[in-house]
């Protein structure tokens, strides 16, 4: 079974936060009767903020960053539904692939179920694991989610078993001790650094796009 994570190897997580401060824009324009705070969020992002987009924006706009604000900015930004869409390649690869499929993600439960419904992935993907639902402490690298996966592929072996994502810090390391192949895709514009930060961290092999995926994987 190959099994996909989904910020920046699906889709481009630049162009959530992107969707996201448009979503902002509106609801700070009607909350404090301010225009341009998704500009500033997004200025914030392109020049490497990611950790106090929010909290900085306030500060650029001259806005309270009282914690009820921030917490409905927070709330706000995870909740809406994002305009996003497939990377050209993925959508394309999906729309070949044979046999079932997985996915395994990060990061707050309903955010990432509705990513999932956005970009179609339910029709095209039957194993969908978004380890937030399960609470704190079973992200990536925790093994719950690859164990799952490898249960639903049964009889196939681990060595059948692929993972194809984007962040060596977390996404290749119990992969790669289970025995599964593991591929990173290097795509511009990516939001994790990818240089593994150990050996054992990193991907068997990197790719630029899923259209080369295939015989990536009937190499290793």
């Amino acid at each position: 079974m190959i099994v996909f994570d989904l910020d920046d190897t699906l889709y481009l997580e630049r162009d959530f936060a992107s969707s996201g401060y448009r979503h902002l824009e509106e609801f700070v324009s009607r909350r404090c009767g301010q225009r341009g705070f998704g500009a500033a969020c997004a200025a914030l992002f392109a020049a490497g903020e990611r950790r106090n987009v929010l909290g900085r924006a306030c500060q650029e706009m001259g806005i309270p960053a009282e914690p009820g604000l921030i917490a409905a900015l927070v709330a706000e930004y995870r909740g809406h539904a994002p305009e996003i869409s497939l990377c050209p390649d993925a959508a394309r690869w999906l729309g070949r692939a044979q046999g079932p499929l997985g996915l395994i993600t990060d990061g707050p439960a309903a955010m990432q179920q509705r990513k999932i419904a956005a970009l179609g992935l339910p029709a095209l993907i039957r194993h969908i694991r978004a380890t937030g639902a399960w609470g704190a402490g079973f992200g990536k690298p925790h093994p719950r989610a690859y164990q799952e996966m490898e249960a639903l592929a049964a009889p196939r072996t681990a060595a059948e078993m692929a993972y194809v994502a984007d962040n060596p810090a977390k996404d290749f390391l119990t992969p790669r001790a289970r025995g599964w192949k593991t591929v990173q895709i290097l795509r511009p514009g990516a939001v994790h650094d990818p240089a593994p930060p150990s050996p054992a961290h990193a991907a068997a092999a990197r790719i630029q796009s899923l259209d080369e995926l295939t015989p990536v994987l009937a190499a290793l």
